[in-house]
């Protein structure tokens, strides 16, 4: 009988403690700080999203003026112009920037002179583009050369406008 009243006293506590934890009461909850957001594309972006993807974006753009960026030759040489080593120094700016880049230095040559002669001449204009790069700071095994000689013209007219666009040094970045 004394466990009988015991039992009830028990079941009869649980019942009132489960009825007090069930309250209608409405509780309002205030709202949290939501982080920094971008809409982009129809999607949401994220604070730490959007600062990785701005990341990318510069990469990304130093990557294009790298590749972009060509520089030129007079006929017949394979001195850097003053032009040139502008364009260089900027690009060596962003090698040291982005230490991860890798890049191949392409020589090419007009249609003038002979195919063995052309290669040569390449090749020494994609060596003074390299060693230049080397000068101002950036590691020389970043870099590779290549030359492709009077292969891969971009202009096939023959005048010296369309020659002259094909004395150049080209960058891959890999």
């Amino acid at each position: 009988m004394k466990s009988r009243i015991i039992v009830s006293v028990a079941v009869l506590a649980m019942i009132l403690m489960l009825g007090a934890g069930c309250a209608k009461k409405k509780v309002e909850a205030e709202p949290m700080a939501q982080p920094a957001t971008s809409e982009k594309a129809g999607e949401t972006v994220k604070g730490e999203d959007m600062e990785a993807a701005a990341k990318k974006k510069a990469m990304q753009a130093a990557m294009d003026t790298i590749t972009n960026e060509r520089i030129y030759f007079d006929f017949d040489k394979f001195e850097l112009k003053a032009e040139s080593k502008t364009v260089l120094a900027k690009k060596a700016e962003l090698l040291k920037k982005y230490p991860a880049f890798k890049v191949l230095i392409e020589g090419h040559c007009d249609e003038r002179g002979t195919e063995e002669y052309n290669l040569g001449l390449g090749e020494k204009r994609a060596k003074v583009a390299m060693e230049f790069l080397v000068i101002q700071g950036v590691d020389v095994s970043r870099l590779k050369i290549v030359s492709y000689g009077e292969e891969r013209p971009t202009c096939t007219e023959k005048t010296e406008s369309c020659w002259s666009k094909n004395r150049r040094d080209e960058f891959k970045v890999f």
